[in-house]
């Protein structure tokens, strides 16, 4: 992901009607899906111990929504192939 504009952020609402902002790491195509990563966009820069937010793009009635990964080996799959992007998107930048 190209971070020359800077970060991007997208406002969600989870099933309760709560809305919160969230900054998108990147997306990734795997196994005939599409999913993103988020970190939340309050998060205190100084802790690394942060929760990747990891969602599933659907579409529904011709439009695109987010969609939590109710599967554990599923979300556990594409939270490996998430680190391996992001990690190996490091070890470019620092060659």
């Amino acid at each position: 992901m190209s971070e020359e504009f800077g970060p991007d952020f997208v406002s969600v609402t989870d099933d309760e009607g709560n809305e919160f902002e969230l900054e998108h790491l990147g997306t990734l195509d795997y196994s005939g899906q599409t999913y993103m990563a988020f970190v939340p966009a309050d998060m205190d820069e100084e802790n690394e111990d942060f929760g990747l937010i990891l969602l599933r793009v659907i579409e529904e009635n011709g439009e695109q929504l987010l969609a939590d990964i109710d599967d554990e080996q599923e979300l556990n799959q594409v939270y490996d192939q998430f680190m391996e992007q992001l990690f190996s998107e490091e070890d470019e930048l620092g060659e």
